[in-house]
């Protein structure tokens, strides 16, 4: 790409494809035009060739001076080392790479990878400077610095079609309001919130350079940018062959040792205020990172500036998704209030808790032979608790969390497509299929084929129909191997439950010291706590051994672009994790105490282990405390996993830097000792709250504080990850993202899902439906409706039919009949231990439920989902806005260089033919 006329003045560039993989070649800088490549540009790169890796001659960066372009000597301690920018104290470093001289067999190796690939940076035009191991802190590593000068920076603008600003946004923002001011504490100041003013933005071209605003030139492209087109070249250009095959990218140069790091720079400390010419770490860090701002908006429009669109659409998501929780906290909150205000009123708890009901109801052994008999009212703390959850609120509440889910949606939505203008994303999907492709994809091509849409040849890699789908196959298999695993592992901990029960009945039975807290902590009660305790650490396990499993198989998959390869690890990832962390819940929501059987005729598990049953008030607090065990867990786990660990890491690096003030203990050193951004940091945070998303929509109807708690963690986990980003963490090299992916896509999966499950839990896991069948067709006392109904809800068995496997071993209170949660007809009934009809009316009235539930919240989610437009009605006047003055400024540009060259007697037309065409061109022009 040039500018028109070939200027010589400006910087070319020439995208060559050698052996299928794209090379960069024969960049020069304007001093250097027409001269040798191992001469001068050399010299204006502050560079020699014997100042490369693996060289012993040349100037040491020991010496307080150095030569640079113009020849002039500088003084390096003048220029302080924890600055960002080179000795000369002009130019910026926007990336450095660190290494240490081997000396095992590869050394030679390594040093001449290092030196071929600096020299074809050099060839790409960027500029670089190396720090001598002696002038390190461990006197062993060397650190190359790079900066793009202002031709490169132009030249891959244009290539990877960058929007640049091009005039002031003349559109005024109406949004201030009433509620601006009430809210005024929430709010940042102005020039935290919007560090630049708006322009209205186009592609980036070379030859119409005066079109933009570049009278600032070293503002006109921010650190990320810059960090990012340094980024783009470092991935691509190549360091030599190695078995035939050309080898490129600075990961293969990290991945076999010729280098340790490459990172780009903090622009400043985060504790202090410096004289670099900005500081906007240390603004984050002071108006977002502190704890003490949790209660602050972020200032995304900075967050998106120092560290790229892909981070600042994660912040803007969960900063939205936190305050979306807010609403949802506020009203699952007083849902919990309501059933801890009626506890008392719980007929159903009265009943049980009665000495006179509850007390005289013996019902029969949890498991077989080493239980015994046990009255009702041993459960009285627990069923008043399961009150406070189990209530009618709780109907009312999976409602609204269904609509809930639906209007968070939709809203986010709209904001996502506003901040896609605002930060120059709109059309930025179709850019980043073709522009960023995988170097790891590029460097296994070894065919070319035809593009149907742009008819331009374009590189694929080959393999059969055969190799592609044993290579699926292989790849899927060892997926269901790992969740056959999970489901292994939930079984195993089924089994440990029913196991364990009998154990701990028989020590709370035997055991006086525990006789205080026996009403409270019954032994359903203790089985299912160790059990949850037991499934979250091995959930934690196996999460960390399948990560690696999951990467391991995309990349063999060898996918083309980043977006696929986060898309399609990403689908692997929460696949495992939506099995991993729900089914535990969903075995306690949806198979506990459903297929027990009955005394005379109990199932079994694998016919070894007797089926569980759940508590006479039901198993909706034992959900209630799997899904607070294994959420809460996570959550504190996570925070402390976040925040503790990289710190420890930081502090055990940084020790060596309490002896070594500012001017021995260089910036770059500095930043090289703070913990890797890697590529899948953001991925494990989308995890993390998807995640988290998934129990406060799927299991919601259960545990009305659920919201409330993700509330919490959120306001937290926004500032943990902004202090850690901030202040724990190289600078991430800057990435563009146009929404939160595929993400949006499983979130609008679980939203789904959850309108199903809670229809089933409030039907099946809840006792609201056998209690509102009893209370319009079963009731038998009009005054108090609900009374007789825990007598109702239980069956009478004979003891004497128990079979010899499950008969107690001891019968000290010479119980004739016991009671069991079913309904079946009596002993001596003609249709002894049958189902009665009240069981079939109950079924039948939670199966209308679910489908009448169901339909209603769907019905309300889909008008509202077309009520809501995607898109804002201004966000679409300023889009048309920016079109229509970008083709006008276009025109209006063209028209001028027309009008210029007709004017012009010394440059003739070259034929009657153009003559006549760009008179037509130019009258089109002023007509539009």
């Amino acid at each position: 790409m040039s500018g028109s006329g070939q200027r010589e003045d400006e910087t070319l560039i020439e995208m060559t494809v050698t052996d299928d993989i794209s090379v960069l070649t024969d960049f020069r800088t304007p001093d250097s035009a027409g001269e040798d490549i191992n001469g001068s540009l050399l010299d204006n790169n502050s560079i020699t060739d014997s100042e490369l890796p693996g060289n012993s001659e040349g100037l040491s960066s020991t010496e307080s001076t150095f030569l640079i372009s113009n020849h002039q000597r500088i003084d390096k301690h003048a220029q302080s080392k924890d600055s960002v920018f080179f000795w000369d104290g002009s130019r910026r470093i926007d990336f450095v790479l660190s290494y240490t001289e081997d000396t095992g067999k590869d050394a030679e190796k390594k040093a001449e990878r290092r030196r071929e690939f600096e020299l074809n940076l050099q060839k790409s035009g960027l500029e670089l400077e190396t720090e001598d191991k002696k002038e390190s802190e461990n006197g062993k590593t060397y650190f190359v610095k790079i900066h793009a000068p202002w031709e490169v920076l132009t030249t891959y603008a244009e290539v990877l079609n960058l929007k640049m600003p091009l005039k002031a946004d003349d559109l005024k923002d109406d949004s201030e309001n009433i509620l601006s001011h009430v809210l005024k504490l929430f709010k940042l100041p102005q020039e935290v919130m919007y560090p630049e003013p708006d322009y209205f933005t186009a592609p980036f071209r070379k030859d119409k350079q005066e079109l933009f605003r570049t009278e600032e030139r070293e503002k006109f492209f921010t650190p990320s940018t810059r960090n990012r087109i340094v980024y783009y070249i470092l991935s691509r250009c190549h360091y030599g062959e190695e078995e035939g095959k050309k080898k490129f990218g600075i990961k293969r140069l990290l991945t076999n040792g010729s280098y340790l790091d490459a990172y780009p720079l903090h622009d400043c400390q985060y504790w202090k205020k410096t004289d670099e010419r900005n500081c906007e770490r240390y603004t984050l860090y002071t108006h977002w990172a502190k704890f003490t701002r949790f209660y602050k908006e972020q200032p995304l429009d900075l967050i998106r500036k120092y560290y790229g669109e892909k981070i600042g659409i994660y912040f803007a998501w969960l900063g939205f998704y936190t305050e979306m929780l807010f609403y949802a906290a506020v009203v699952g909150f007083f849902c919990f209030l309501y059933g801890w205000i009626t506890m008392d009123d719980s007929i159903s708890s009265k009943e049980i808790c009665d000495p006179n009901i509850g007390g005289q109801i013996i019902m029969c052994p949890l498991c077989d032979k080493r239980c015994e008999f046990w009255r009702l009212n041993s459960t009285c703390e627990p069923s008043q608790y399961s009150h406070m959850f189990d209530n009618v609120a709780t109907l009312f509440f999976a409602i609204f969390m269904g609509i809930w889910v639906t209007l968070f949606l939709e809203f986010w939505k709209r904001r996502q497509a506003r901040l896609e203008y605002e930060w120059d994303l709109v059309d930025f999907e179709e850019e980043q299929q073709q522009l960023q492709l995988r170097p790891e994809y590029e460097s296994k091509c070894t065919e070319k084929k035809k593009n149907p849409v742009t008819q331009e040849n374009e590189l694929v890699i080959k393999q059969t129909a055969c190799n592609f789908l044993a290579k699926m196959f292989w790849c899927w298999m060892s997926v269901l191997f790992w969740i056959a695993l999970i489901i292994a592992s939930i079984i195993a901990i089924i089994v440990y439950r029913l196991w364990v029960y009998a154990a701990f009945a028989s020590i709370m039975d035997n055991n006086l010291a525990l006789k205080p807290v026996s009403n409270l902590l019954t032994p359903q009660l203790a089985t299912s706590v160790t059990a949850s305790v037991l499934n979250f650490v091995t959930i934690m396990i196996l999460n960390f051994l399948y990560e690696r499993v999951a990467i391991w198989i995309t990349d063999m998959e060898i996918p083309r672009t980043h977006l696929e390869y986060e898309n399609r690890l990403t689908m692997k990832m929460f696949l495992f994790q939506f099995v991993n962390y729900y089914s535990s819940c969903f075995y306690v929501a949806f198979f506990k105490g459903k297929f027990v059987g009955y005394p005379a005729d109990y199932s079994y598990l694998f016919g070894k282990w007797r089926n569980e049953e759940c508590d006479p008030a039901g198993c909706l607090i034992e959900l209630t405390t799997q899904l607070t065990i294994v959420m809460a867990g996570k959550q504190i786990w996570g925070n402390i996993q976040e925040a503790f660990v990289p710190w420890t890491w930081n502090w055990l690096k940084r020790r060596k830097a309490r002896n070594h003030p500012q001017n021995l203990y260089s910036r770059w050193e500095h930043d090289g000792d703070l913990q890797t951004f890697g590529g899948l940091g953001l991925f494990n945070e989308y995890l993390e709250m998807v995640v988290q998303f998934g129990f406060i929509t799927l299991f919601v109807a259960s545990f009305p504080l659920a919201p409330l708690l993700a509330l919490l963690n959120n306001i937290l986990e926004i500032r943990v990850d902004s202090w850690k980003l901030t202040t724990q963490f190289k600078r991430p090299v800057a990435a563009k993202a146009h929404s939160i992916g595929v993400w949006q896509e499983i979130l609008n999966g679980i939203a789904i899902l959850s309108v199903v499950t809670n229809a089933f839990i409030v039907a099946f896991t809840s006792d609201m439906i056998p209690r509102l069948v009893y209370y319009y067709a079963y009731s038998q006392d009009e005054g108090t409706p609900m009374s007789g109904y825990i007598g109702s809800s239980l069956s009478v068995f004979n003891v004497s039919d128990f079979k010899e496997q499950s008969m107690p071993m001891e019968n000290d209170m010479n119980v004739i009949s016991c009671r069991y949660r079913d309904y079946r007809y009596p002993p001596g009934h003609e249709k002894e231990y049958q189902v009665t009809m009240q069981y079939w009316h109950i079924l039948a009235a939670k199966m209308a439920f679910i489908i009448i539930m169901e339909h209603v919240v769907f019905l309300v989610k889909f008008f509202v989902a077309w009520l809501i437009p995607d898109v804002p009605s201004e966000v679409k006047a300023r889009v048309k806005r920016e079109k229509f003055l970008t083709q006008k400024i276009l025109h209006e540009y063209e028209l001028e260089k027309l009008k210029q060259k007709l004017c012009n007697k010394n440059e003739p037309l070259s034929n009657d033919k153009e003559f006549i065409a760009t008179k037509g061109k130019v009258a089109l022009s002023a007509a539009m």
